[in-house]
């Protein structure tokens, strides 16, 4: 990939598609040659009126890869909603699948930053691809869960509305500055404005 790519991950209902929606403008609006990869399975979804079988999966999840290898070919930044990663994670959440995690994961590690969008937006119904509240969690973990096996590290997003956008911003550029012989050129961690702690989210998070 020649650009830098950008990835949204994060649980269903936290804002990943107006998020990256909002990224891509607000670089576009800069002048950079910025494009927007949706999320096949979303037009999977509403496609066919119905979500996924454990043997559709791979393909979709090929899909998204080869979408977002395409873009990088032709722009200078992509930002991605989402990776390969989510459909392995899903997979596993839904069918008990782990055959998906070592090809999504090895394609999620071609991508410049990784953005978790954190758990910290109301839950909303939409169409074919949302199970309900109680799925967030223990999707965000198996998220989390992945990208530590592969010892990929990325900038939570928290926030509501022009917060959640300019935290996103920040993180984009301050990896966009990082030199790109180090490790922080592509993986570094989220610090909590608040407290300093690179591993504290409680600030964030709504009150149980």
């Amino acid at each position: 990939m020649s650009a830098f790519v950008v990835a949204l991950l994060g649980a269903e209902s936290t804002g990943k598609t107006t998020l990256a929606q909002d990224i891509g403008q607000a670089l576009a609006a800069r002048g950079e040659r910025v494009a927007v990869v949706g999320e096949y399975l979303r037009e999977f979804c509403d496609r066919e009126g119905r979500t996924p079988r454990i043997d559709e999966q791979r393909g979709i999840a090929a899909e998204q890869t080869r979408r977002i290898a395409a873009a990088a070919a032709g722009h200078d930044v992509v930002i991605a909603d989402t990776s390969a990663l989510m459909i392995a994670v899903y997979s596993d959440h839904v069918f008990g699948d782990l055959g998906l995690y070592d090809e999504a994961l090895a394609a999620h590690a071609r991508c410049q930053l990784t953005l978790l969008t954190a758990l910290d937006l109301p839950w909303q119904a939409d169409g074919h691809q949302r199970d309900g509240p109680h799925v967030r969690e223990p999707v965000d973990a198996k998220v989390r869960a992945a990208l530590a096996r592969a010892a990929l590290d990325c900038s939570v997003v928290f926030g509501q509305g022009p917060a959640r956008l300019a935290n996103a911003l920040a993180a984009v550029e301050r990896a966009r500055r990082a030199p790109e012989d180090l490790p922080e050129a592509r993986r570094w961690r989220w610090v909590c404005e608040r407290c300093g702690d690179a591993e504290c989210e409680r600030h964030w998070l709504p009150p149980l």
